[in-house]
């Protein structure tokens, strides 16, 4: 099968974007699922090691045919009137993303009332300047695009996360899987949150974020991303892990194929947990990648938030004995 080569005009987009906001203003991006209508990702400014729930929602588009219609200062973007209404009633800040590969630069531009032009046929366009570039010159305006009350930013990150409390609450495994090369000292690696479906498949995917984090440990940062979720590490992959490293230990087989243990797995697998942190890498590839997947179950936050929102988006409440 081949690919659309729109499809890959659109991922090749996405991924010049995603560069741009992890290297250029050291923020955090998750792209989205296809499912989500008319955004592509999501942004969270980062000041350092410090995430504290202020996003962007972002629409990417790619490809020369986004630059041919030029305006004073910059190109024309004409969206629909559905996606129109969509961005400015959306619970984050749009911006609008234009991505040119071949001069490899991003052009944005926030998409609200003032930047709205109704045109004569009644339909819209945006104005997307050329000196708005996607780089260290967008970061203040877009952080302060992305400010609010904190008690907002909170519950409003507890929002986008309901797709994923939802699945907890039906009984459905979240995983997050890291890839994280050591020997960067970037801190550069992905960070994938998926569903295991038990089928002996690869988890399947909801959301990535590429990160960069520096110094910043990710046993630290990754309870900090999944505030509403208690992150443990998954049982089966580790215990097959342990199981490995035992093997490599203390396990021999002499020339006649017969085995031999140096120490009892029960004894052996206590003495390891006491000196490794909780939180871990399962396995490294070649002394450059560690690889970790940590599983999701909901605390406490995120229980009691499903409750709230019930309440507040449909009027259910608990029944009291």
């Amino acid at each position: 099968m081949r690919q659309q080569k729109s499809s890959a005009t659109g991922s090749l987009g996405v991924t010049q974007v995603a560069y741009a906001v992890q290297k250029k203003l050291g923020w955090l991006f998750r792209e989205q699922p296809k499912e989500d209508f008319g955004i592509d990702a999501h942004v969270e400014v980062a000041d350092g090691e410090a995430v504290e729930g202020r996003l962007l929602a972002l629409q990417i588009k790619t490809g020369p045919s986004f630059f041919r219609e030029r305006g004073d200062g910059g190109w024309w973007f004409r969206p629909d009137s559905s996606h129109v209404r969509y961005w400015v009633n959306h619970s984050l800040p749009v911006v609008i993303v234009l991505a040119d590969l071949e001069s490899e630069r991003c052009f944005w531009e926030l998409m609200n009332p003032s930047s709205l032009v109704k045109t004569s046929g009644g339909n819209w366009k945006v104005l997307i300047p050329e000196v708005h570039l996607l780089d260290e010159s967008a970061k203040q305006v877009l952080r302060e695009a992305a400010e609010g009350d904190p008690y907002v930013l909170r519950i409003r990150e507890l929002q986008l996360a309901r797709p994923w409390l939802e699945l907890l609450n039906q009984d459905q495994r979240l995983v997050v899987d890291i890839e994280e090369w050591v020997n960067k000292t970037s801190g550069r690696g992905s960070i994938i949150l998926g569903v295991d479906r038990e089928d002996g498949d690869g988890p399947f995917p909801l959301a990535r974020w590429d990160v960069f984090l520096g110094v910043s440990s990710y046993a630290e940062v990754v309870p900090r991303l999944f505030a509403w979720a208690e992150v443990t590490p998954h049982e089966e992959t580790y215990d097959d892990a342990d199981q490995d490293a035992f093997e490599d230990e203390c396990v021999v087989v002499d020339g006649e194929g017969d085995r031999f243990e140096t120490e009892e797995y029960s004894e052996w697998a206590a003495r390891r947990a006491e000196h490794l942190p909780r939180l871990r890498p399962y396995a490294n590839e070649a002394g450059e990648i560690d690889r970790w997947r940590l599983e999701l179950t909901l605390n406490e936050l995120g229980e009691a938030f499903l409750l709230v929102d019930r309440f507040a988006s449909r009027g259910e409440q608990l029944l009291t004995p």
